[in-house]
C-alpha cells in the first residue's frame, strides 16, 4: 500500500426528514447571510426551496436565492452567481440539488472568498485556491458524489474552448451534507440511471489501477460495486423504494469520498485512472450529453482497449464483483466486461455513442472528440494505460 493522506471533514446527516435540520446546521457557523444555489424549477415545485428558505430565515439569517444551474454546469453562470453573492455579502454557500449545483456552489464559494480575482483564474488553474466560504448541501440527486468530494467541474462557455474541466482542492469539501433519500423520489428514471452509472464509474476509475496490494481498499470498492449493481436497477424500477434509494444515495457519497482509492495514488495527482471521465467530459462539452450516460457509453470500449495492460485486474474484478468462476483470466475479464454492459443496460443507460447521441457517429465526430479531450493534442490521460490523442480517437471509434 502506497503512502496516502486522507481527509474527509464532511458531516453526513442522513435519513428521511433530515431536510428539516438545515436551519440548525447553518446556525452553528454563526453566519448572517447565506447564498442558496439551485437549478431549475423542480426545487421550487416540490416545495423544498421554500422549506429551506423558511428554516434558514427562522434562525435570523438572510437568504439570497440564485437559480438557473444547468446539467453540465457553465463557467459563465458561476461567474454571474459569484457577482451576486459578493454584492449580497454572502458568508455561507448552500447547494440545493445534485452534482451540477454543488460544483457551481463550490466555485461561487471560492469566488466570493476572493472577490478581487475572477474565478476564471481558478478554473484555468492559473491561480491556486487558498480560501473559500464554508459550503453545505441538501442533496436531491444521488450521482456525482460532489457532496463528499474535493473536486468541482464546470464547462468553459466563456473563452470558446468548450472544455469541461475541474479543480481539486480540500477547500471544495462541504461542511455538511443533508442526505434525505425521500428527496429523490420524484426524479425521472433516466436521471436515476445516469446517477447509478456515475456512481459505478467513480468506483471503477479508482479500482482499475496498476498499483496493487491495497486489499482492504479493494474489498471496499468491490462491495460498493456489488451494492450499486444490486440496488441500482431496483431504484430505477421503483424510485419510491426507500431501501433502494437510500443505498444508491450512500453509494454515491462513498464512491467519491476517496476511500475506494486509498493507497493507489502513485505518481499521479489523483487516486486512479480517470480516463473514462475525461473521455466522457468531452462528450458532454461538445454534445451536452448527460454525464453518467457518457460514461456508460464509453466504458466497454475503454475496457477492451486497455485490459491487456493488466488482464489479471479485470479478471479479479469479474470474479469478486460478479462471482464469475472462469479460471482463464482473459475469458474471465471478457465476461466481467460484458456483465458490466448488461448492468448499464439494466438501468437504462446507453452502451455506445450511437445510443447516446441517437444518431450515426462519424469519424469526424471522433476526431473532434479526441481533439477536445486531448486539449488539441497537448495532453495524455489515464494511468492504467496512458492514452494520447490517437488512443482517444481509437476508443471513440470503437464506441460508435
Amino acid at each position: 500500500m502506497q503512502k496516502f493522506n486522507y481527509y474527509s471533514p464532511t458531516r453526513i446527516v442522513f435519513g428521511a426528514g433530515t431536510r428539516n435540520d438545515i436551519g440548525n446546521l447553518i446556525k452553528e457557523f454563526g453566519v448572517k447571510k447565506v447564498a442558496v444555489i439551485f437549478g431549475g424549477n423542480s426545487a421550487k415545485k416540490s416545495g423544498l426551496l421554500d422549506l429551506v428558505e423558511e428554516k434558514i430565515k427562522s434562525e435570523g439569517i438572510d437568504v439570497l436565492l440564485l437559480g438557473g444551474v444547468v446539467p453540465n454546469p457553465l463557467l459563465s453562470k458561476a461567474k454571474e452567481m459569484t457577482k451576486e453573492a459578493v454584492k449580497f455579502g454572502a458568508e455561507f454557500v448552500l447547494a440545493v440539488g445534485g452534482g451540477s449545483v454543488i460544483d457551481t456552489a463550490k466555485f461561487v464559494a471560492i469566488g466570493v472568498a476572493s472577490p478581487d480575482t475572477d474565478i476564471e483564474e481558478f478554473f484555468f488553474q492559473r491561480k491556486k485556491v487558498e480560501k473559500s466560504l464554508p459550503i453545505g448541501t441538501v442533496l436531491t440527486i444521488a450521482a456525482a458524489g460532489s457532496e463528499t468530494s474535493d473536486s468541482a467541474v464546470l464547462t468553459d462557455d466563456v473563452t470558446g474552448s468548450h472544455i469541461k474541466k475541474g479543480i481539486t482542492t480540500d477547500f471544495n469539501r462541504c461542511k455538511f451534507a443533508i442526505m434525505d433519500p425521500e428527496l429523490t423520489y420524484s426524479l425521472p428514471k433516466y436521471q436515476i440511471g445516469a446517477g447509478v452509472a456515475d456512481i459505478f464509474m467513480h468506483t471503477s476509475e479508482r479500482y482499475f489501477t496498476n498499483i496493487l496490494g491495497n486489499h482492504l481498499t479493494d474489498e471496499m470498492a468491490e462491495g460498493l460495486f456489488r451494492d450499486i449493481i444490486k440496488f441500482g436497477p431496483k431504484a430505477v424500477k421503483n424510485p419510491t423504494d426507500y431501501e433502494a434509494m437510500s443505498e444508491v444515495m450512500w453509494c454515491g457519497s462513498v464512491s467519491h469520498i476517496g476511500l475506494t482509492g486509498l493507497g493507489a495514488k502513485g505518481d499521479t495527482p489523483r487516486d486512479g485512472d480517470w480516463s473514462c471521465h475525461q473521455l466522457g467530459m468531452a462528450l458532454s462539452a461538445l454534445f451536452d450529453s448527460t454525464h453518467g450516460a457518457t460514461l456508460s457509453a464509453i466504458w466497454a470500449s475503454w475496457a477492451n482497449y486497455v485490459k491487456n495492460e493488466n488482464i489479471e485486474r479485470f479478471a479479479n474484478f469479474s470474479r469478486k464483483v460478479y462471482g464469475v468462476v472462469e479460471t482463464d483470466d482473459k475469458k474471465a475479464a471478457d465476461i466481467g466486461i460484458e456483465k458490466t454492459v448488461e448492468f448499464f443496460k439494466s438501468v437504462g443507460m446507453p452502451v455506445s455513442l450511437h445510443e447516446l447521441l441517437n444518431r450515426e457517429v462519424s469519424e469526424k465526430d471522433c476526431e473532434d472528440l479526441a481533439i477536445n479531450c486531448s486539449y488539441k493534442k497537448s495532453r495524455s490521460i489515464g494511468s492504467f494505460k496512458s492514452l494520447d490523442y490517437n488512443d482517444m480517437y481509437n476508443i471513440y471509434m470503437a464506441a460508435r
